[in-house]
């Protein structure tokens, strides 16, 4: 299997490949999407990583995130993963840049600049077809339901998606 490039960032903000193991080995900063899709009533799509993945396996997380590939768009990355993990298309819109530093497990970290996009979508005619090398569960929630449950049992929940709902609901959240 060929390494899989990613686009990290330079201190003087240039972009070089870097092998993603490497990039969370080393805590090297680099570009990541993050896709939040919302019902029409506010509810968010949230998707349990798949037991199997590399790292936060078995942990709920926002609707769909990853990293482009080296030279690809991050918005053509957004619609590309959300394809691969949840086999569908939803009009996106870029809502903003956040960059954050969590360690994830078993020694990696997670340093990323994340450019994050949203979309609605009807969850009635929504065919979801998780993919279940990515995705073991799919489940629409309120904001309420989701700052209960991380207070309940924040372990289930990855630690990039903790710090969203923490740190920057406004960004991400629909307007009430």
């Amino acid at each position: 299997m060929q390494p899989i490039l990613i686009p990290a960032i330079a201190e003087d903000g240039s972009l070089f490949p870097i092998e993603k193991m490497e990039a969370h080995l080393q805590g090297q900063l680099h570009l990541a999407i993050s896709v939040f899709v919302f019902s029409p009533k506010g509810e968010l799509l949230i998707q349990r990583r798949a037991a199997s993945k590399y790292h936060c396996g078995g942990m709920w997380a926002n609707t769909c995130c990853s990293h482009p590939n080296w030279q690809e768009e991050v918005s053509a990355a957004a619609d590309r993963r959300m394809d691969e993990e949840l086999g569908v298309y939803v009009h996106l819109n870029k809502i903003g840049v956040v960059e954050y530093r969590a360690a994830v497990g078993q020694g990696l970290i997670e340093h990323e600049r994340v450019h994050m996009f949203s979309g609605t979508a009807d969850p009635a005619s929504l065919a979801l077809k998780p993919n279940p090398d990515e995705v073991d569960e799919t489940r629409w929630v309120s904001l309420a339901w989701l700052k209960t449950a991380i207070e309940k049992t924040s372990e289930d929940f990855s630690p990039w998606f903790k710090l969203y709902v923490e740190r920057w609901q406004d960004v991400w959240a629909p307007a009430a």
